[in-house]
């Protein structure tokens, strides 16, 4: 997950609402099966859009705080962000396809 940055509940305001450029957050955990699923799109997608969107990642199970803020119940969920403001949120594993779609409507 070298290109997937790894935000924390100290860390994701700085790096995600402040980011000058798009974000994406993957909400996971360890013990969650569709979030391995999900994983390596993340980590494909944080190569190709290197430098134009913010790709990053943040274990719920560790940093409680933002996913209560950002109401997050089930994960996975991807939060897209533009703006410092929620743009799309996507509950569950989804094709690769459907999540660089939703992605590319940040550019």
């Amino acid at each position: 997950m070298a290109d997937v940055l790894q935000v924390t509940d100290e860390t994701f305001e700085e790096e995600i609402l402040k980011s000058d450029v798009p974000a994406m957050v993957d909400f996971w955990a360890e013990w969650c099966g569709p979030c391995k699923m999900v994983g390596p799109v993340v980590e494909d997608l944080a190569k190709v859009y290197k430098g134009k969107v913010k790709i990053a990642s943040m274990d719920v199970d560790v940093n409680r705080q933002t996913p209560g803020k950002f109401g997050i119940r089930n994960i996975p969920t991807l939060i897209l962000f533009k703006g410092g403001q929620v743009s799309q949120t996507i509950i569950g594993a989804h094709p690769k396809s459907y999540i660089e779609e939703e992605l590319k409507k940040l550019l």
